[in-house]
Protein backbone atom coordinates (compact mmCIF):
# COMPACT_ATOMS: atom_id res chain seq x y z
CA UNK A 1 0.00 0.00 0.00
CA UNK A 2 1.26 3.38 -1.31
CA UNK A 3 0.91 6.75 0.74
CA UNK A 4 2.13 9.77 -1.59
CA UNK A 5 1.48 12.78 1.22
CA UNK A 6 1.91 16.35 0.31
CA UNK A 7 1.92 18.91 3.28
CA UNK A 8 -0.62 21.62 1.97
CA UNK A 9 -1.83 24.89 3.50
CA UNK A 10 -4.96 23.54 1.14
CA UNK A 11 -6.53 21.09 -1.10
CA UNK A 12 -9.45 20.51 -3.16
CA UNK A 13 -11.20 17.45 -5.09
CA UNK A 14 -13.92 18.22 -7.54
CA UNK A 15 -15.48 15.42 -9.54
CA UNK A 16 -18.29 16.82 -12.46
CA UNK A 17 -17.94 20.03 -11.50
CA UNK A 18 -18.71 19.69 -8.36
CA UNK A 19 -16.12 19.89 -4.72
CA UNK A 20 -16.60 16.89 -3.17
CA UNK A 21 -13.65 17.33 -1.13
CA UNK A 22 -11.90 20.08 0.38
CA UNK A 23 -9.09 20.54 3.55
CA UNK A 24 -7.30 24.08 4.93
CA UNK A 25 -3.99 22.87 6.61
CA UNK A 26 -2.93 19.36 6.94
CA UNK A 27 -2.10 16.24 4.20
CA UNK A 28 -3.53 15.73 0.85
CA UNK A 29 -2.69 12.01 0.86
CA UNK A 30 -2.83 9.75 -2.86
CA UNK A 31 -3.65 6.51 -1.69
CA UNK A 32 -2.48 3.23 -4.17
CA UNK A 33 -3.34 -0.16 -3.41
CA UNK A 34 -0.93 -2.91 -4.65
CA UNK A 35 -1.81 -6.61 -5.39
CA UNK A 36 -1.42 -8.35 -2.08
CA UNK A 37 -2.08 -5.65 0.19
CA UNK A 38 -4.53 -6.11 3.19
CA UNK A 39 -5.78 -5.18 6.75
CA UNK A 40 -2.24 -5.15 7.97
CA UNK A 41 -1.31 -3.02 4.98
CA UNK A 42 -4.30 -0.41 5.85
CA UNK A 43 -3.40 -0.06 9.64
CA UNK A 44 0.51 0.12 8.95
CA UNK A 45 0.26 3.31 6.39
CA UNK A 46 -2.80 4.84 8.69
CA UNK A 47 -0.53 4.44 11.44
CA UNK A 48 2.79 6.17 9.52
CA UNK A 49 0.36 9.04 7.83
CA UNK A 50 -1.08 9.89 11.23
CA UNK A 51 2.10 9.81 13.03
CA UNK A 52 4.91 11.36 10.53
CA UNK A 53 6.40 14.25 11.05
CA UNK A 54 6.08 16.26 8.19
CA UNK A 55 5.10 19.89 10.48
CA UNK A 56 7.03 22.31 11.83
CA UNK A 57 7.83 22.95 15.63
CA UNK A 58 8.74 26.20 17.29
CA UNK A 59 12.43 25.51 16.53
CA UNK A 60 11.21 25.48 12.45
CA UNK A 61 11.99 21.52 12.03
CA UNK A 62 10.07 19.24 10.56
CA UNK A 63 8.46 17.42 14.37
CA UNK A 64 4.65 17.43 14.44
CA UNK A 65 2.31 15.30 12.95
CA UNK A 66 -1.06 15.94 11.60
CA UNK A 67 -2.31 14.20 14.57
CA UNK A 68 -0.14 16.57 16.39
CA UNK A 69 -1.17 19.17 15.02
CA UNK A 70 -4.80 18.56 14.79
CA UNK A 71 -5.13 19.10 10.94
CA UNK A 72 -7.22 17.41 8.39
CA UNK A 73 -6.61 14.96 6.10
CA UNK A 74 -7.63 15.15 2.00
CA UNK A 75 -7.02 10.86 0.97
CA UNK A 76 -7.72 10.20 -2.80
CA UNK A 77 -7.67 7.26 -4.47
CA UNK A 78 -4.81 6.38 -7.05
CA UNK A 79 -4.19 3.46 -8.49
CA UNK A 80 -1.75 5.14 -11.04
CA UNK A 81 0.97 5.07 -7.87
CA UNK A 82 1.11 1.04 -8.20
CA UNK A 83 2.15 1.37 -11.82
CA UNK A 84 5.57 -0.27 -13.10
CA UNK A 85 7.28 2.24 -15.03
CA UNK A 86 10.83 0.64 -15.40
CA UNK A 87 10.39 -0.32 -18.78
CA UNK A 88 8.50 1.01 -21.56
CA UNK A 89 6.86 4.46 -22.69
CA UNK A 90 3.87 3.35 -21.40
CA UNK A 91 3.14 2.23 -17.71
CA UNK A 92 1.98 -0.99 -16.51
CA UNK A 93 -0.88 -1.66 -13.78
CA UNK A 94 -0.50 -5.37 -13.38
CA UNK A 95 0.86 -4.26 -9.71
CA UNK A 96 -2.22 -2.62 -8.78
CA UNK A 97 -4.93 -4.37 -6.96
CA UNK A 98 -8.17 -4.77 -8.40
CA UNK A 99 -11.01 -2.30 -8.14
CA UNK A 100 -13.18 -4.22 -6.06
CA UNK A 101 -10.14 -4.73 -3.74
CA UNK A 102 -8.81 -1.09 -4.14
CA UNK A 103 -11.95 0.46 -2.77
CA UNK A 104 -12.26 -1.87 -0.03
CA UNK A 105 -8.70 -1.07 1.30
CA UNK A 106 -9.01 2.42 0.45
CA UNK A 107 -12.27 2.53 2.42
CA UNK A 108 -10.82 0.91 5.46
CA UNK A 109 -7.91 2.87 5.16
CA UNK A 110 -10.23 6.28 5.55
CA UNK A 111 -11.94 4.73 8.44
CA UNK A 112 -9.44 4.10 10.01
CA UNK A 113 -8.24 7.45 10.01
CA UNK A 114 -11.34 8.65 11.35
CA UNK A 115 -11.17 6.08 14.19
CA UNK A 116 -7.72 7.80 15.12
CA UNK A 117 -9.68 10.93 15.35
CA UNK A 118 -8.74 13.30 12.72
CA UNK A 119 -10.81 14.95 10.25
CA UNK A 120 -10.94 13.45 6.61
CA UNK A 121 -12.35 14.09 3.65
CA UNK A 122 -12.49 12.41 0.44
CA UNK A 123 -12.00 11.92 -3.30
CA UNK A 124 -14.07 9.33 -4.99
CA UNK A 125 -13.17 5.78 -5.90
CA UNK A 126 -13.02 5.31 -9.85
CA UNK A 127 -14.00 8.89 -10.56
CA UNK A 128 -12.29 11.22 -12.81
CA UNK A 129 -11.24 13.69 -10.48
CA UNK A 130 -9.43 17.19 -10.81
CA UNK A 131 -7.08 17.58 -7.87
CA UNK A 132 -5.98 20.94 -6.62
CA UNK A 133 -3.45 21.59 -3.87
CA UNK A 134 -1.00 24.29 -2.63
CA UNK A 135 1.70 22.32 -1.56
CA UNK A 136 3.28 23.93 1.59
CA UNK A 137 6.89 23.62 1.63
CA UNK A 138 6.73 22.09 -0.98
CA UNK A 139 6.79 19.24 1.28
CA UNK A 140 6.18 15.68 -0.21
CA UNK A 141 7.17 12.39 1.03
CA UNK A 142 6.37 8.51 -0.37
CA UNK A 143 5.52 6.01 2.42
CA UNK A 144 4.89 2.16 1.67
CA UNK A 145 2.88 -0.58 3.89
Amino acid sequence: MIGLIQRVSSASVVVDGDTIGAIDRGLLVLVGVEKGDSAENVAKLADRVANYRVFSDSAGKMNLSVTDINAAILAVPQFTLAADTRRGRRPSFSGSADPKTGKTLFDQWCGVIRERGLAIETGRFGADMQVSLVNDGPVTFWLTA
